[in-house]
C-alpha cells in the first residue's frame, strides 16, 4: 500500500477535525511529500500533549505515540527542539478541552 504525501494527509486530517467541530491549524509547514507530522493537542487548561508517528516493532505498524506532555510551555519547547533537528517537520495544533485528536480514527491511524 502506498503512503500518502504529508500535505495530503495534513489536509485530510484538518478536514476530519473540522467535521467534528475540533479547531486545528498548521503551525509549521514541512516538506510536502516526505515531511514528518507532529500533532500538538492543546486542552486549553495550560496543559498539552505532542504526538509523533513511530514504528511499533511489536505490531509492525506505524502508530501515534506521545512525544511530550505536561505544561503547554514545556511541550512547546520540546516541539521547538524537534523542529530545530528537522526543519521539514509539519506541526499541527489541535485545540480541544475534551482532549479529542482523532489520531486513532479509521483512515488517520494507519
Amino acid at each position: 500500500m502506498s503512503r500518502l504525501t504529508a500535505d495530503i494527509w495534513v489536509s485530510a486530517y484538518l478536514a476530519r477535525l473540522r467535521l467534528e467541530g475540533i479547531p486545528a491549524f498548521v503551525v509549521a509547514r514541512g516538506d510536502a511529500t516526505a515531511g514528518a507530522v507532529l500533532v500538538k493537542l492543546n486542552t486549553l487548561d495550560g496543559r498539552a500533549r505532542a504526538y509523533q508517528r513511530s514504528f511499533d516493532p511489536a505490531s509492525g505498524r506505524r502508530v501515534w505515540m506521545v512525544l511530550a506532555e505536561g505544561g503547554e510551555a514545556d511541550v512547546d519547547a520540546a516541539l521547538a527542539r524537534q523542529r530545530s533537528f528537522d526543519p521539514d517537520l509539519w506541526l499541527i495544533e489541535v485545540e480541544d478541552k475534551a482532549g479529542r485528536h482523532l489520531l486513532d480514527a479509521p483512515g488517520l491511524a494507519d
